[in-house]
């Protein structure tokens, strides 16, 4: 028997599964931080929703623990590298809640398409106000979906039922699978030009926030109607409400907020902007799901069986020698989709040297981990990793080589348009990118890293240089390799801090300058 301490409210189902499974449940709601720190000694399981912060210190003081169940998707509030780092796994209910955000998304776009809010008030304040409140129709319209993960899929799936046309903007996504869906892949700009509605189903990252802001407004179609119940901060505000004030953007429909909870906005006073107050997962059928679903999971890990929504894994489970090469290969992952600018064609994962006599699959869930981080709306795992991938259209192989020319290990990603190597130099097994499109280069792979390619020509870095420092741009480290086969050059720049768009559109219009590309955070 083991004692499972839930600090949340969670659905009674999920409840009586684990004490039909013979363990002790402790249910204890609103603890503080010092009281959860003292409950949770001795407890083998741990139970949370959103609101409980899973720290360092309560790890620490959970030196029982075996495992801690998240009772939806985010992770944010859970300290999953310290958990790891202790054996402790943490599990997740990714599916719990997608057909209910879906749901919430077509019924933000009705209720905004036919004014129901709004004529509902009206009504019930004693007006009859039909001309005021005419509407449009779904059917003939285009819907633009920005991310096709779960949520969007089902989003796309639903609005094809009204007869909409569907396009689409998710760089990790491949186009025969977006086909297959009924959905044509278009750039963002495109995208926003060419939509009456759009549907936004991204992550929140520091590449995604802001990312529907002031600039990509003004491409928009005049009068688009704009949906969002992913998360609050990837629309810029400030920007949407004087775009929908000047009449360009038709409206809006929105669940989630920059900040929340959210009770007073300049939005809540445009009549053509619909909101509730974040209920994508608000349904008895999301929460019964989520209680469930992660009732079974810590049941799993308690009896030390597979657990198919675990979103890490103990490192120890590899060897020393590949496990020293985790971060490194997620590193890379992450590189090689900025690199891709999304989802590469293919991917070739090849492993040389000692490498190649291991067992290297969990090396490969790594680069998909990093490959797929800012790409989907829920935590990435070892366990979904390969589901993604699938999922997403992206077709893996992998080769070993028992040689290497120039490196005891060496592990290279290549698609059709990029190639990237990576090894462990020193006594201290520092990682290094050592190759970028078969430009030999020497460089610590950094959060934020820039990548240059340009004529090889005298004058190219102190251009390239200027321009940095004019922009505030500062220089952690810096690696230059001349092409083996033609006459350009290549410049890897570690960077303190994340390069701007102004920078990039002024590298990309330089004279000499062939390409640039921007490594981002996860």
């Amino acid at each position: 028997m083991a004692r499972i301490l839930v600090t949340e409210e969670l659905a009674d189902r999920g409840l009586e599964l684990m004490r039909e499974a013979g363990h002790q449940v402790d249910v204890s709601l609103g603890l503080t931080p010092d009281q959860l720190k003292e409950a949770v000694d001795g407890a083998h399981a741990l139970i949370i929703r959103s609101a409980t912060k899973v720290t360092a210190e309560v790890l620490g003081a959970g030196t029982s623990l075996i495992v801690v169940g998240r009772a939806g998707i985010g992770l944010d509030n859970v300290d999953v590298a310290e958990a790891t780092k202790r054996g402790v796994m943490v599990v997740n209910a990714p599916q719990s809640n997608i057909l209910s955000a879906a749901e919430q998304a077509m019924a933000l776009m009705l209720a905004q398409a036919r004014n129901i809010p709004q004529a509902h008030t009206a009504l019930t304040a004693g007006r009859w106000e039909r001309s005021k409140w005419e509407g449009v129709e779904l059917h003939g319209k285009t819907l633009g979906v920005v991310g096709l993960g779960r949520v969007g899929a089902l989003v796309a799936q639903r609005a094809l039922a009204f007869g909409m046309r569907l396009i689409a903007y998710d760089p990790y996504v491949s186009a025969e699978r977006a086909k297959h869906m009924g959905v044509e892949l278009l750039p963002l700009d495109e995208v926003m030009a060419e939509s009456d509605f759009i549907s936004i189903h991204l992550p929140k990252t520091p590449e995604t926030a802001g990312l529907i802001g002031k600039e990509l407004l003004s491409k928009a179609k005049a009068g688009i109607r704009i949906i969002n119940t992913a998360r609050g901060g990837i629309i810029d505000e400030t920007a949407l409400y004087d775009a929908i004030s000047s009449g360009h953007v038709g409206g809006a429909g929105l669940d989630v907020f920059s900040s929340e909870p959210c009770t007073d906005s300049p939005l809540f006073t445009l009549p053509n902007v619909v909101v509730t107050p974040h209920l994508g997962a608000s349904t008895v059928e999301a929460q019964d799901k989520a209680g469930i679903t992660i009732a079974e999971q810590v049941l799993l890990a308690l009896e030390g069986a597979f657990v198919p929504f675990a979103v890490n894994i103990n490192a120890a489970e590899a060897s020393a020698d590949v496990s020293q090469f985790l971060g490194l290969a997620e590193q890379l992952g992450r590189i090689f989709a900025c690199l891709s600018e999304g989802l590469p064609d293919h991917l070739e994962i090849e492993y040389q040297g000692d490498l190649a006599t291991e067992d290297t699959r969990i090396l490969t869930l790594s680069i998909l981990k990093g490959i797929f981080a800012a790409g989907t709306e829920e935590p990435v795992s070892y366990v979904n990793a390969p589901q993604l991938a699938a999922e997403r259209g992206l077709d893996i192989r992998e080769m070993k080589t028992s040689t290497s020319r120039d490196y005891k290990n060496l592990m290279t990603l290549r698609s059709s348009t990029h190639a990237l190597s990576g090894t462990l130099v020193g006594v201290q097994s520092s990682p290094r990118i050592v190759m970028v499109d078969d430009h030999i280069v020497e460089v610590p792979p950094a959060e934020h890293m820039l990548v240059v390619r340009n004529d090889d020509r005298p004058g190219m870095i102190g251009v390239v240089g200027t321009l940095m420092g004019t922009h505030n741009i500062g220089i952690s480290s810096m690696a230059v390799g001349p092409s083996a086969v033609g006459p350009t050059a290549l410049m890897v720049f570690s960077t303190g801090q994340a390069v701007t768009n102004e920078l990039l559109d002024e590298l990309r219009s330089t004279d000499g300058i062939i390409d640039v590309h921007q490594i981002g955070a996860f």
